[in-house]
């Protein structure tokens, strides 16, 4: 049993097949090493959380974090695996509950768009080995590179017609483009979980940041007091709009009184 993967590109529109045998199905899933640091997953979780945010009506994508993509049987002989910190792959059933991504049970797609968190002893691989292998065999679309660590290290390239890389150019705010998503990658200073930095985080094409889901219910409940808070001043206002008449008919009252005591008749005065 064979199975074609087609990846390899000459010149443009040049494409090469190489049959291979379908490696063993019981492939592993995790090397058992964590991420650099714990801000490194924090980074790994906002991107996953807030993509999901920003498709929460689609389900034509698949988007997780270091999780291995298998891609050729030798690969998988030379336990040569690939897990970036985070990944997309659109047009695909991402309903499908997976524990690796297997690019020939995936009808050949590769990622779309990838980001690896790089650390001072991984940004020679990051910017070296891993981009090349994203470049030429992945053929992924977009690729970025952040340092939680440096808010200046953020750097992105898109795939050009002419099958290599090319920088992205920032914009005013230091944002890169992200076409496959139709998304801006940025920087964002602030507190999550309870840990300070500078984060990488998506923004629309508007320039608004794309919240995470727990920002959101944050947001709907600031909303909610806010209304409620609304409604019990209002409320507050018209008992003391309803107080001020009644005591202002309380006066009337005893005004009226006082003038029937003098033998006035309060309706015959102007």
């Amino acid at each position: 049993m064979s199975v074609e993967l087609v990846r390899e590109q000459l010149p443009q529109n040049l494409t090469i097949k190489e049959e291979i045998p379908l490696p063993p199905t019981n492939l592993p899933y995790d090397d058992g090493e964590p991420l650099e640091s714990n801000r490194h997953r924090i980074a790994m979780n906002v991107l996953i959380e807030s993509l999901h945010q920003a498709y929460q009506e689609r389900d034509d994508y698949f988007a997780s974090g270091n999780m291995f993509i298998y891609y050729s049987s030798a690969q998988v002989r030379n336990k040569d695996f690939r897990g970036p910190d985070f990944f997309v792959a659109l047009n695909v059933d991402g309903t499908i509950e997976r524990r690796s991504w297997i690019v020939w049970e995936e009808e050949g797609r590769y990622p779309d768009v990838i980001v690896e968190l790089m650390s001072p002893s991984t940004a020679g691989e990051d910017t070296g080995n891993k981009k090349r292998i994203y470049e030429r065999t992945f053929r992924t679309p977009n690729y970025f590179v952040y340092n939680p660590f440096n808010q200046e290290s953020l750097q992105g390239w898109h795939l050009g017609v002419n099958g290599r890389y090319e920088d992205l150019t920032p914009n005013e705010r230091g944002w890169l483009w992200c076409e496959s998503l139709g998304l801006w990658l940025g920087t964002w200073e602030g507190t999550l979980m309870k840990e300070s930095a500078v984060w990488l985080r998506f923004y629309d094409r508007n320039g608004n940041l794309v919240l995470l889901p727990q920002e959101v219910a944050d947001l709907e409940r600031e909303r909610a007091d806010r209304a409620q808070q609304e409604k019990e001043l209002e409320k507050q206002r018209a008992d003391r709009a309803e107080a001020t008449m009644e005591e202002e008919q309380q006066k009337n009252q005893q005004l009226r009184d006082r003038l029937l005591e003098l033998g006035v008749d309060p309706n015959s005065l102007p």
